[in-house]
């Protein structure tokens, strides 16, 4: 029951003689009767003006600023109600209308809208409060109007006590869409939910980030702007400054704030977009002021005035630059245009707005085209009224008028009579409608939430928020011959949330958009990410690069895109990432080819040995180097271990990987096992030491030994690839390339490989030291003794290179220790006895190897004599020391089956070992030095 608290003295209001009216018919604009009469709200005039009486009295206030567009649209009602009157629509049914004029106030709409709650064909103007005004008949079936949002939900919360439906053609408030505090009202224009989204999207796409908003501090500005701040922070875009302008102070409070805004503008030089929520009466006096003070900067102008000729006419309009607005969509205004043309040249009885605007083209009839529109404006009814002049040329009357039709408005005024129509139709199909009480205005409500009709080829009808979403016109104002001219270049669909171009040349301009700049920061290009400064804005940053492997792929991006640090890479500042080279120890590589060379001489070398030592099979060289078979086994070791560095090199496959270790690990350990066996063989044949010759005697199995240490290598390889085999593995350690690699699969089995033959290599050594002083021409000891410890050295300083290497050079570390080791114990083992076999074949003979041996052993003796005399070019063979005077150079007394014994046959056996066969003398059956 507040409602009617709050409205029961409106109830009782009696509309009395005032300065504007004597009575209250006189308070219409324009009426005409009929059997359903519907209401109408327009703000004909812009402003009321306030009685400065003190006390101030309750009348009705005399209104300023003629509005022609306004007046228009109550013009477009008018025809549409005539238009259907004439038509077969509504057959039978005449549609009446009452029109006031509400002066962009409230109060005064207020006054309009209890006239309608009035009681139908009452003798007073009284409204009768009831409980239930279900069969109440009010003055009205239907009201269309008001043009303000703030007008309309005032009227509208008056007219929902008797659910009269209210059809707006102009009020675009988003708060309006809620049915439940405003259940009657309807609108034939989209809510400015969709004007503020198509205006963020407008700027958002034309790449503006940092713009001003100029608005009427209204409820439809203040409304207004928090939709499009919503909207906006949907679409990145920042608002720099809002400035309010009053809606009903008094000009110098509003010439304040318009100074105020304009020096906010100046301000902000970054801001070169301004969206202006206006009213068309503020919108003038703010580009009136900003021409003045030469701002330039690109203006979104809202509906309600971005179609307004009287503003694009505006004196050096142009440079206030470029202005781009929504309007509502258009229909086909040629029916309009004929009956603007055919209006009567004296004013209707019956429609004061004509009446008014005859008058006041007559007044301003010495006035030019261009200052017209703000003469009428400026004019007051009174003034005119004492100042009459002639009538106005009545084609001037009507030009002007066609030149002043905004199409948006008028075809939004004629859709919203047609909805009423269509409904009042469907209403009468089964009643009389000439009958004033045959339906009441709520049962109209419900039918006009249902109805559904045809506009252009389009079905029309009312969503569930009362609205009639009919889309938007893009308008850009262009200076065409030094006068402003407002062109369509394009359509927004709301559905699409996108904007529709009708040809290229339209896009084209659209696109020209691009070129006005509007940004708190300068933009970031592709490779740099927005840091946020300290501004509480988003779109105030620096622009800074991204790092390494991470990439922006477009402009003015919030964060940087890790790339796959797998497969590819980015450098610092990258707009892209870029996949990483695979790489290896190519074939083409140039150091892998001086290894393959190297490898390739190392194999040449084994070929040239193997065809001397061929070629001189028989020489005291040859046999005492273990006979040509174990040659053979040796250099075949040699060859398999050059043989497998080709697998370190090349691209990388499971083969390559599982064989390259296993076959260097069993060719080399089956080569130190030969060696080592040499190296037995040598101290077997010259120790003194009785003891250490019977152990190495016990000791001395060639074969056994030689297949027992290489079987062992051959297990450890067996088991290692059977359980933790290597594979081809990717190393991306290395930022921008992959490594294509083969992965040991286990480290402690390569070092057991590895330390496996670095054990034998030991033994070797050590055998082979204890023998570095035998007799020179007959001295492999101290070469073995070389050669190992030129393996050594290699691969303990392969460990430490080894483990800091990395990249496609890292197989290339272990091809140079493989190629070191073998070429030391190759040519220490080898070469010396090429040399000897080449270029000293005096000593390569077994008269000289029998005399070193001799000389050898009387060095041994130490106090022994040798007769020098017995040793004469002819005799091939020395004298053998004899045992006895082995025993003496010891010290020791009866030692006849001791070590000088055995010292002695010693030295026969290789005497026998180089006998030819056919030498007199007993027949000894003929033994390598190998196989002692």
């Amino acid at each position: 029951m507040a409602i009617f608290g709050v409205l029961m003295p409106f109830f009782l209001i009696c509309f009395n003689i005032g300065q504007s009216c004597r009575n209250s018919d006189d308070f219409v604009g324009a009426s005409s009767p009929g059997d359903v009469v519907i209401g109408g709200l327009f703000a004909i005039h812009g402003k009321m003006l306030h009685s400065e009486e003190n006390p101030l009295k309750p009348v009705i206030a005399n209104c300023a600023g003629f509005e022609v567009q306004v007046f228009l649209q109550s013009l477009a009602m008018v025809h549409a109600i005539e238009t259907i009157n004439n038509s077969t629509l509504l057959p039978g049914i005449k549609l009446g209308y009452e029109i006031y004029d509400t002066c962009a106030e409230v109060t005064r709409a207020m006054a309009a809208a209890l006239r309608f709650l009035s009681k139908f064909n009452a003798s007073k103007d009284l409204v009768e409060f009831r409980c239930n005004y279900s069969d109440y008949t009010p003055r009205v079936k239907a009201v269309i109007g008001a043009t303000y949002s703030e007008v309309s939900m005032s009227v509208a919360r008056v007219l929902n006590l008797q659910l009269i439906p209210q059809v707006s053609h102009a009020s675009t408030a988003e708060i309006l869409s809620d049915k439940v505090r405003f259940p009657t009202f309807l609108r034939t224009v989209p809510s400015d939910s969709y004007q503020t989204k198509a205006m963020a999207r407008l700027i958002h796409r034309s790449g503006w980030n940092w713009i001003g908003i100029i608005a009427t501090d209204d409820d439809f500005g203040r409304l207004a702007v928090e939709s499009f701040g919503l909207q906006a922070m949907a679409n990145n875009v920042c608002i720099a400054f809002k400035e309010m302008l009053p809606a009903y102070l008094s000009d110098s409070t509003i010439h304040g704030k318009i100074n105020q805004a304009l020096e906010k503008i100046v301000k902000e030089t970054r801001v070169n977009v301004i969206v202006v929520f206006l009213r068309q009466f503020h919108v003038m006096r703010l580009f009136r002021k900003a021409i003045e003070r030469n701002i330039n900067k690109t203006w979104i102008a809202s509906d309600n005035w971005s179609a307004a000729v009287k503003i694009s006419t505006i004196p050096n309009i142009s440079r206030l630059g470029k202005v781009v607005g929504f309007t509502f969509k258009s229909g086909n205004m040629s029916s309009f245009h004929d009956f603007l043309s055919n209006l009567h040249t004296a004013p209707n009885g019956n429609n004061t707005f004509s009446m008014e605007y005859n008058t006041l083209m007559a007044a301003c009839s010495h006035i030019n085209d261009q200052d017209l529109s703000k003469c009428i404006g400026n004019y007051s009814v009174e003034r005119v009224l004492q100042n009459r002049t002639k009538p106005s040329n009545q084609f001037r009357r009507e030009e002007f008028l066609i030149a002043n039709i905004e199409p948006g408005f008028i075809h939004s005024t004629m859709l919203a009579v047609y909805a009423i129509a269509n409904a009042i139709r469907n209403q009468c199909r089964a009643r009389n409608c000439k009958d004033p009480y045959a339906f009441a205005p709520w049962e109209l409500l419900e039918e006009l939430k249902e109805i559904r009709f045809t506009d252009n080829e389009r079905e029309v009808y009312f969503d569930s928020h009362g609205d009639i979403n009919t889309g938007y016109d893009v308008l850009v104002w262009k200076e065409i011959d030094g006068r402003m001219v407002i062109s369509n270049i394009a359509e927004y669909d709301l559905e699409k949330d996108d904007f529709i171009f009708a040809d290229e040349e339209d896009e084209m301009e659209f696109l020209n958009l691009k070129n006005i700049q509007s940004k708190c920061s300068s933009k970031c290009s592709p490779g740099q990410v927005k840091k946020v400064s300290a501004s509480p804005h988003t779109c105030c940053y620096e622009c800074i690069s991204c790092p390494e492997n991470y990439y922006t792929n477009k402009s003015d991006m919030d964060y940087c895109i890790l790339c796959n640090n797998r497969t590819h890479w980015a450098p610092v500042n990258s707009s892209r990432c870029y996949r990483k080279m695979v790489q290896y120890l190519n074939w083409n590589d140039w150091f892998a080819i001086l290894l393959l060379v190297l490898s390739v001489l190392g194999i040449v070398l084994i070929c040239s040995i193997i065809i001397i030592f061929t070629r001189n099979v028989d020489t005291p060289v040859v046999k005492a180097s273990g006979g040509l078979t174990v040659c053979y086994v040796i250099l075949l070791c040699h060859f398999l271990a050059f043989v497998s560095t080709g697998f370190f090199i090349g691209k990388p496959m499971a083969y390559k990987c599982k064989t390259r270790q296993a076959l260097f690990g069993i060719s080399f350990a089956l080569c130190i096992s030969c060696i080592l066996i040499k190296s037995l063989k040598i101290l077997l044949a010259f120790s003194f030491d009785p003891k250490l010759q019977k152990w190495l005697k016990g000791l001395y199995k060639p074969i056994p030994i030689v297949s027992f240490c290489t079987g062992i290598q051959v297990m450890i390889c067996a088991v290692w690839i059977s359980v933790r085999s290597p594979f081809v593995d990717e190393n991306f350690s290395i930022r921008r390339v992959i490594i294509l690699e083969c992965n040991e699969g286990s480290a402690v089995a390569l070092g057991i490989m590895l330390g496996y033959i670095a054990l034998l290599a030991f033994i070797c050594f050590i055998c082979a030291f204890k023998g570095r002083k035998l007799p020179e021409n007959y001295n492999e000891a101290k070469f073995i003794t070389f050669g190992m410890l030129i393996y050594f050295i290699a691969w303990i300083t392969f460990i430490p290179v080894y483990t800091t290497t990395f990249g496609k050079y890292l197989p290339a570390v272990e091809i140079i220790v493989i190629l070191i080791s073998n070429y030391g114990i190759l040519c220490c083992t080898f070469l010396p006895k090429c040399y000897i076999i080449q270029y000293k074949q005096e000593t390569n003979t077994k008269s000289a190897f029998l005399k070193m041996l001799y000389n050898y052993s009387s060095k041994s003796a130490g106090s022994l004599s040798v007769n020098q005399s017995s040793l004469d070019s002819k005799s091939e063979t020395p004298p053998i020391p004899s045992a006895n005077a082995c025993c003496k150079t010891k010290g020791q007394k009866n030692w006849v089956n001791g070590s000088c014994h055995f010292q002695a046959s010693g030295y026969r056996e290789i005497r026998r070992e180089l006998q030819p066969t056919n030498a007199a003398g007993p027949t000894i059956p003929r033994r390598r030095l190998s196989s002692i």
